[in-house]
């Protein structure tokens, strides 16, 4: 029995490479079906290589150090939500990244590329996340602009970037590592990105270790989260629980909150907190519907 990491999963099969840098197509033995596993990209497993023509089998796979179901990847250290000028930034999207990061045990930055388009759009972001504990990092891959800085952040650490289509995660990758992933353009006629990653594969190159994940649009925070647990994802809130007049404070519309006074008061960005109370009716309306 062998032991390596999932770096790409397609149609049933697993390529997993190992210390040496070998890889091998496996499938997953029938019983993960029957514990409910699914094997995710990231994954460290045991496995049995195959013989001639014959795909081996994965046996177990390893307690895992942080866990995401969209995009479907494991033991990430770091998250990178990467937005662009264009298409426009979702940051409703990305403040849903970033409750999954801090659920799922990751450390997570923002990354503006395309920063050659608007650099005013990282400056601003670095505001609204000035007490999220969440770093801003203004890029261009396309003029080289603030790499060395990304890849100072991202060496010695697993990495995910994740976010919408056409925002330039492949291309940020293939201008830190040297590859040639194919890229993409946005849609003329409804500005949207095209898919051009379609599966998540975990790259390992020039000291980088990087999960490359398709795009996506659309992210529903997870089944079964408690109103109460959101508010613990914003690091901004923190330093104000026990301050409230009422407890537990979702820190919504109840009178003497702490969190809404600091808004008022300009140490919480009024926009981030609005996107969090969007966020904290749709985990109330799913909360409250969870056994119909």
């Amino acid at each position: 029995m062998m032991r390596g990491r999932i770096v790409r999963g397609v149609g049933g099969f697993y390529t997993v490479r190992d210390a040496q840098g070998e890889e091998y197509v496996l499938r997953a033995r029938g019983r993960f079906r029957r514990e409910r596993k699914t094997p995710l990209v990231g994954d460290e497993v045991t496995f049995t290589p195959g013989s001639g023509e014959e795909h081996g089998w994965l046996d177990e796979i390893l307690p895992r150090r942080s866990e995401c179901l969209r995009p479907p990847v494991a033991n990430v250290s770091l998250l990178l939500v990467v937005c662009a000028p264009e298409p426009e930034p979702d940051l409703l999207l990305a403040d849903r990244l970033l409750v999954r990061a801090a659920g799922g045990g990751m450390r997570a930055a923002l990354v503006v590329n395309k920063c050659d388009l608007d650099p005013s759009l990282a400056q601003a972001l670095s505001r609204q996340y000035a007490g999220a504990g969440v770093p801003v990092l203004g890029v261009s891959a396309k003029e080289g602009t603030g790499l060395q800085a990304l890849g100072g952040v991202m060496r010695g650490e697993l990495c995910c970037l994740c976010g919408q289509s056409a925002v330039g995660k492949s291309t940020l990758l293939n201008a830190l590592c040297s590859l040639e992933l194919k890229t993409g353009a946005l849609s003329e006629k409804i500005r949207r990105g095209r898919h051009t990653t379609r599966h998540a594969e975990l790259i390992e190159r020039d000291g980088f270790c990087v999960l490359d994940t398709p795009g996506f649009s659309l992210l529903e925070l997870e089944e079964g989260m408690a109103p109460e647990a959101l508010r613990t994802c914003y690091p901004e809130f923190a330093g104000r629980e026990g301050a409230c007049r009422f407890a537990p404070c979702l820190h919504d519309r109840e009178p003497g909150c702490a969190v809404r006074e600091a808004v008022q008061a300009g140490e919480i960005s009024p926009e981030r907190y609005e996107r969090y109370r969007i966020l904290l009716t749709q985990v109330r309306e799913r909360w409250k519907n969870r056994y119909h």
